[in-house]
């Protein structure tokens, strides 16, 4: 469907959107293809939350620990697989040799780690890996036929690796960390792959294209998400907007936007509640006593089978509308039928991301307090991330947590979350706080949690059995903390980061913003599991937190906004000015 000055049922006239290139998919936004949008949050959201937040450290951790021995013993197993199949309990002797929660021991690749490590390597390399496929990738998103078709490969690539966990018995633990490389990867770039829809859908919206909304001839695709591509730069069309076109269409994609977050966060909820009460039935039968593992086996690959069901409405209704051919790509290169063109295309496309990316990463260098922000964001959600993941490891080895109860764990972080992302706007308009200000009041709230871990080690509190996350019904506080604290991060860090990008470049600069978000998260899962691997004990990986969290909050003290809005306006007026004169010299 297409708008040719055709006048409408109610005798609007409706303006014609200019064709940029051969290919382009201008026809309107419908309802159906915004649920095939929202469709694939309810879809992935349960992967990243279920699987991703709560159970797959949990599996990684088992399944090892099937196979380890006791650190202080290395020839006695930590489960005794000739009687019961539980977890083997220590005598005194273990005890007194490994402290008050004695580690297993595992050996992979020709290298012995504990248990816990196992895990936190694992992730360290998923994010990492992930962070390059973003940087690899990037230009699928944005240019050329592929972006949907990358979008359901990636999607059932990631649910596929969900389901086969299900094959993976003790015996085969070694797989394990494949598959969870796997399914990171390909959650990260999915949501990469979706994003990139967004800003055309708001684009194409029916509200966009009465002449009365707006007169200009330009789409707002034009400052459609680059993920890292700035292409030939920023967008010139940017700055001709409409104000007020721009501000609209920025409030409805923030309202798409949330509205797709809100869907997969209550699916995911809806999940967590089936699993718990998978692992109630299974606890009921004989197979919990000899298969520990299998009802996390069973609950990744329903993960799975909702990841690959739900993500039917998008294959079959979310519009391809291909992107843009890349600046320098022949119309032939598209077409290449041949395996070998294929390749060609494929290399093609990954050089222009790394090349893209390097340009971006020299322009934000050039903006300090951009720079500042980014160094801080780093920094913070590195300590998030790997907060999140070893208290679910503390919980399971040094609390010993049953899965139900890291279960409940995870509801109780993220209902949290969802009333820290309402509240926090009303604790900023109470008090009249800066965006900046909410920040490092999220720092602060988010150094309790390792502060009080720490306390554990004070004698007076050590002796009383509980403070310092002692017990296990300490954690569940912490976790409605770690909540909120999220909720307000999640919200703000951007309301921060967005006066700092040059006006016309915010798809390349978000892009950049999400790289640094991801890959940061290698870092410190894999620290963690160094201390843990020389210690023998996750306790003291709480200093390391503290020492983390804290990191971020000089610099983001030292961040001046209305500095970096006004180097970032100097850019983006000297790019505008390089453009004019490039297209003048061109013209004559």
């Amino acid at each position: 469907m297409s708008f040719n000055d055709d006048l409408d049922d109610d005798d609007t006239l409706v303006s014609s959107p200019r064709i940029k290139y051969e290919g382009e998919d201008t026809s309107p936004t419908t309802d159906r293809e915004l649920k095939a949008w929202y469709a694939y949050p309810i879809a992935a959201e349960v992967f990243a939350v279920v699987a991703v937040g709560a159970f797959l450290p949990v599996i990684l951790e088992q399944l090892a620990r099937e196979n380890g021995v006791f650190f202080s013993d290395h020839s006695k197993p930590c489960v005794d697989h000739t009687a019961s199949g539980k977890l083997r309990i220590r005598d005194d002797a273990d005890q007194k040799a490994g402290g008050d929660s004695e580690q297993c021991m595992v050996r992979y690749l020709g290298r012995e780690m504990s248990t816990s490590s196992f895990a936190m390597y694992t992730f360290s390399t998923a994010v990492l890996l992930q962070a390059v496929v973003l940087i690899c990738f990037s230009s699928f998103a944005d240019h050329g036929p592929y972006r949907k078709k990358m979008l359901m490969f990636t999607s059932y690539m990631g649910s596929l690796a969900s389901c086969l966990f299900i094959f993976i018995s003790p015996s085969l633990y070694y797989l394990a960390p494949i598959l969870v490389i796997v399914g990171v990867s390909s959650l990260g770039c999915s949501f990469v792959l979706l994003n990139a829809f967004l800003p055309l859908l708001v684009a194409n919206h029916p509200d966009n294209n009465t002449l009365g909304k707006s007169s200009s001839s330009d789409s707002a695709s034009d400052v459609e998400l680059e993920s890292l591509n700035p292409a030939n730069g920023p967008s010139s069309t940017h700055a001709r907007f409409d104000p007020d076109r721009l501000k609209r269409d920025l409030e409805r994609s923030a309202q798409i936007s949330s509205k797709g977050v809100g869907y997969g966060y209550m699916a995911a909820v809806f999940v967590q509640i089936l699993s718990i009460l998978i692992i109630v039935l299974f606890n009921k039968t004989a197979l919990s006593k000899t298969s520990p593992s299998l009802s996390i086996r069973m609950i990744l690959l329903m993960v799975g089978l909702w990841w690959a069901i739900f993500s039917i409405p998008t294959l079959l209704w979310l519009r391809p509308r291909p992107g843009p051919p890349l600046p320098t790509q022949t119309a032939q290169s598209f077409a290449g039928g041949k395996s070998s063109s294929r390749i060609r295309t494929f290399l093609f496309y990954t050089s222009f991301s790394l090349r893209s990316f390097y340009g971006t990463l020299r322009r934000a260098i050039k903006l300090r307090q951009t720079l500042l922000f980014l160094i801080s964001w780093f920094l913070l959600s590195d300590a998030v991330a790997t907060i999140s993941g070893t208290a679910v490891l503390f919980a399971r080895t040094e609390l010993h947590m049953g899965t139900i109860a890291i279960a409940l764990l995870s509801i109780t972080s993220i209902g949290s979350g969802i009333v820290g992302a309402f509240a926090w706007p009303h604790v900023q308009r109470r008090f009249a706080l800066q965006p900046k200000t909410v920040l490092l009041c999220c720092v602060a709230g988010m150094e309790i949690i390792p502060l009080y871990g720490l306390l554990g080690y004070i004698p007076m509190f050590k002796s009383l059995g509980f403070i310092g996350l002692q017990k296990a019904w300490e954690i569940y506080p912490i976790a409605v903390i770690h909540g909120i604290v999220m909720g307000g991060i999640s919200s703000y860090a951007r309301s921060v980061y967005a006066p700092l990008i040059p006006e016309g470049s915010e798809a390349a600069f978000f892009a950049l913003y999400a790289v640094t978000d991801k890959g940061s998260s290698a870092f410190g899962p894999a620290l963690v599991g160094f201390i843990v691997d020389q210690a023998a004990t996750i306790r003291p990986a709480f200093i390391f937190l503290a020492v983390l969290v804290v990191l971020p909050a000089p610099l983001l003290w030292r961040l001046d906004v209305e500095k970096g809005r006004e180097d970032a306006r100097a850019m983006a007026d000297g790019d505008a000015q390089g453009r004019g004169t490039y297209e003048r010299v061109r013209e004559e």
